[in-house]
């Protein structure tokens, strides 16, 4: 992101931040310790914390602020408080184009460019190809495990031809039907599946009895940015209408066949009619920042072994929801996502834990970090871990704190615990005075930061407080968080560290291994394979960051760093693909895995289990 401002919005945003660190000021010495910290990030100043975005730059700004009011220090080496990374932060068309011709006598060839008529799709490759163009319905095929007998391609030979679907799924199938096959309508699923049939291109159209018919679709951001494997395009309806030009059929009537959900209701070739089509997709790259400080054991003696613990959680949200990942109702969409509890609940955790523990003495180095990037996949944490200013050795303790603020019927639930034997005893000792309904959960497979460090080897914990109807949307504001809850949360933290901080002997680090069970239930069933993906990586395929312990994949040989390209003859180029591809994996039949190591091609078999 350029940092180049004109004069008056410098002056505009330096006023704000100034604000923003005043208020936080006054209230700390007017109400509890949280809620000053609460209102200042979750406030229209900070504009949703939207990764790399001007409020989130001013949301580090208020908590540099407040590091400093407390004494801590930039990491050692550091001239600021800042650790900045890249992401790719969206896509935008390049100028994609169509041009249309036919074999059949009387029809006019046609080019199209404008983005009203064509739009790349987010995960399209770049590229230019050209062939005979086939019409295949709604483009969507159920896997046999699902036990229903629908494939847009069933008839058809799509082999080096240029694919046109229908967006969306069957409009009029009966319910049970018509929910099923949404289930495999995404575009990336259709995608996927064109290009696992040989088919060059895909071209997507939003039929005249679909939403947004004939519109193209904008492109939009997608967080696991890596291209499909096949040049992708949305197109208009007079683009459409150009392909079926030179046909004796009609788009209308096509859908109208294929709406009832008749699973016999075929896709067709279009005789005569082929396509150049050229895509070209900006990925577009911003900054981020971490923001890292430190408190310098203070305590007289020897050093402790592994000298550092460290306290985090992430500062970022989701902006107005303009990533894809809102759960904004009707009427709420481009409205400002306060995060209140996700995340700035677990931001003043941290700010006051840290104030607590710069009161007192210290035999260990106390690390305050808050991570940018967790909202699009951890991508703070794993800069960090990917490249630590802090050896990970000589790190005693992570301890973690995502959404705390909304506790109710004064339970805390604590994750992670199984990462060391010293966690359940430690906990209920500082419990006694705590007084919380704890709920231990041993797995640190979680969808937050603790994950990071985890796999790093690192003893971990996760304090999290619970779901509520107001996640990641307009409504999780600073009013509904419960302050004199969170405070105590923080407070307990804050003991739990100094208990860690005290130790003479680090924790031991306990690899967990992922529970599963041996009958499986059709309700609620899914397969699981047991790896852990790198959602920041830029490869083709999927690179694992690790693995789970005693998983499928690591009873298959599978580790961190592995690039898996192929699983159950279905290719692999990004985190989409392996997914959908677990949809015709089998539970207990092995599946052939084809990963890259060290540059080598490798195969094994891994057979997927079942966990609820």
């Amino acid at each position: 992101m350029s940092r180049r401002t004109h004069r008056p919005a410098l002056l505009a945003a330096l006023a704000l931040t100034v604000s923003l660190v005043a208020h936080g000021e006054h209230s700390l010495a007017q109400a509890a310790a949280t809620r000053a910290h609460v209102a200042a990030l979750a406030s229209e100043a900070g504009e949703g914390r939207l990764t790399g975005s001007e409020g989130e730059r001013r949301s580090g700004d208020y908590i540099i602020s407040q590091l400093r009011r407390i004494g801590a220090l930039p990491l050692l080496g550091a001239t600021d408080y800042r650790s900045s990374f890249q992401f790719t932060s969206g896509a935008r068309d390049g100028g994609s184009t169509i041009a249309v011709s036919s074999s059949r006598p009387g029809i006019a060839a046609q080019s199209f460019g404008s983005r009203a008529e064509v739009q790349a799709l987010s995960f399209s490759d770049d590229g230019s190809v050209s062939g005979p163009v086939v019409f295949a319905g709604y483009g969507i095929v159920v896997p046999g495990s699902q036990d229903y007998a629908y494939d847009s391609y069933a008839s058809l030979d799509v082999k080096d031809k240029i694919v046109l679907v229908l967006r969306y799924f069957p409009e009029s199938a009966e319910p049970k039907a018509k929910s099923l096959l949404a289930r495999y309508a995404a575009l990336r699923y259709k995608a996927l599946v064109a290009r696992q049939r040989g088919a060059k291109a895909l071209l997507v159209v939003a039929g005249p009895h679909s939403p947004n018919a004939g519109e193209t679709i904008p492109m939009s951001f997608d967080t696991a940015i890596a291209g499909s494997g096949i040049v992708a395009a949305s197109i208009s309806a007079s683009v459409a209408g150009a392909l079926f030009a030179g046909t004796d059929r009609s788009l209308e009537a096509a859908q109208r066949a294929l709406d009832t959900g008749d699973p016999h209701a075929a896709g067709f070739d279009l005789p005569g009619v082929s396509a150049i089509v050229k895509t070209a997709v900006v990925r577009e790259k911003r900054e981020a920042a971490n923001v890292l400080a430190y408190l310098p054991a203070s305590a007289p003696g020897p050093a402790s072994e592994k000298p550092w613990i460290a306290l985090g959680a992430h500062y970022d949200h989701l902006g107005r929801g303009e990533a894809g990942n809102s759960l904004a109702g009707k009427g709420e969409a481009g409205r400002i996502h306060y995060g209140a509890d996700d995340n700035a609940s677990g931001t003043a955790a941290v700010l006051s834990a840290g104030e607590a523990l710069a009161a007192q003495p210290r035999k260990r180095n106390v690390l305050l970090a808050f991570w940018s990037g967790e909202e699009f996949g951890l991508l703070g944490s794993a800069a960090f871990v990917a490249a630590p200013p802090v050896a990970l050795d000589q790190m005693v303790a992570y301890l973690n704190f995502d959404m705390v603020g909304r506790m109710q019927d004064n339970k805390l639930i604590v994750q992670a615990t199984g990462t060391s034997p010293a966690w359940p005893r430690m906990l209920e000792q500082a419990n006694v005075p705590a007084g919380f309904d704890l709920a231990l959960q041993e797995d640190p497979y979680q969808p937050t930061d603790v994950a990071s460090f985890n796999q790093a080897g690192v003893p971990s914990l996760n304090f999290y407080t619970g779901a509520h109807a107001d996640y990641h949307r307009p409504s999780d504001t600073a009013d509904k968080i419960n302050y004199e809850d969170l405070d105590r949360v923080a407070g307990f933290a804050a003991g739990i560290a100094r208990r860690i901080a005290d130790l003479d002997r680090a924790p031991a680090f306990v690899k967990v291994e992922e529970k599963t069970l041996n009958r499986p239930s059709r309700a609620g069933m899914r397969i699981y394979t047991g790896t852990i993906p790198d959602y920041a990586a830029q490869v083709k395929g999927l690179l694992l960051s690790g693995v789970i312990g005693g998983g499928p994949a690591d009873k298959a040989g599978l580790q961190k760093g592995d690039l898996i390209v192929e699983i159950a003859g279905q290719t692999i180029t990004n985190i989409y693909d392996y997914t959908y591809a677990l949809e015709v994996l089998r539970v207990d039949v092995p599946a052939k895995v084809v990963y890259v190591r060290a540059g080598e091609r490798k195969e094994t078999l891994l057979t997927p289990a079942v966990r609820k």
